[in-house]
């Protein structure tokens, strides 16, 4: 094979591969072999050669059902991500979410339209709670986090948005938090705040749930109490 056709093909193998990860990571579950080649769009036999690839580095790993979920090995390598914002929040996260008993998160920019999870608490002690893993991902104008990020971005460098997001977007910087209700994942609620930090990407402090313990604008200033004490935290 010609070297820029091998350069060509490992590059698309390992685009492939990170890509695996990513659809993993945005599952509420793990996936089997046939899941993963349609959410890729390749045949079963390449899905299963990254896959056996992804597992000899415990990057992946499969159930007794042999469906696929993340492994173990990504803890060791996220472990050095963002570590100081991740340290200085959970604390934060973990009052917001003991507090309200709704699971508390922290997402940041990915990249020009999308929001990853970097960290989340769930409240102690309740049986109704919501999972929602760090790695999570969503484009930035869908869900409540993700709209408290877009508000921080000046318009010109928004995706795409409709009149109605636009209007919505408006009135969410009037009142300082955004809010959704089955936009990002089905018969979920959250309601989030903007944060900034100097030498950090746009991100937001939201508490998501299937429904509200308190009026929205209580939520918020909660959120915001919680922005602020981090902020401070972080040296900003």
């Amino acid at each position: 094979m010609p070297e820029s056709n091998a350069a060509s093909a490992g590059s698309q193998t390992l685009s492939r591969g990170i890509r695996v990860l990513e659809v993993l990571a945005s599952s509420e579950r793990n996936l089997s072999i046939d899941e993963l080649a349609a959410a890729l769009g390749v045949h079963r036999s390449i899905a299963y050669r990254l896959l056996r690839t992804l597992e000899h580095h415990a990057l992946v790993a499969r159930d007794s059902a042999g469906r696929v979920g993340l492994g173990s090995g990504l803890a060791a390598l996220a472990s050095g991500i963002a570590r100081d914002l991740q340290t200085a929040a959970l604390p934060h996260l973990d009052a917001v979410a003991n507090e309200l008993g709704m699971t508390c998160l922290l997402a940041v920019l990915l990249d020009r339209d999308e929001a990853v999870t970097l960290v989340s608490a769930a409240p102690r002690g309740n049986l109704a709670v919501v999972s929602y893993r760090p790695g999570h991902r969503h484009p930035i104008t869908r869900g409540a986090p993700g709209k408290a990020i877009l508000l921080q971005l000046p318009a010109g460098a928004w995706p795409d948005v409709s009149p109605e997001l636009g209007a919505e977007l408006e009135k969410a910087r009037t009142r300082g938090y955004t809010t959704s209700h089955d936009e990002v994942v089905p018969s979920l609620r959250a309601v989030a705040v903007p944060l900034s930090l100097p030498g950090q990407p746009p991100a937001a402090i939201a508490v998501i749930h299937v429904s509200l313990p308190q009026a929205e604008e209580q939520i918020a200033a909660r959120l915001q109490s919680a922005a602020a004490a981090l902020t401070a935290a972080f040296g900003a």
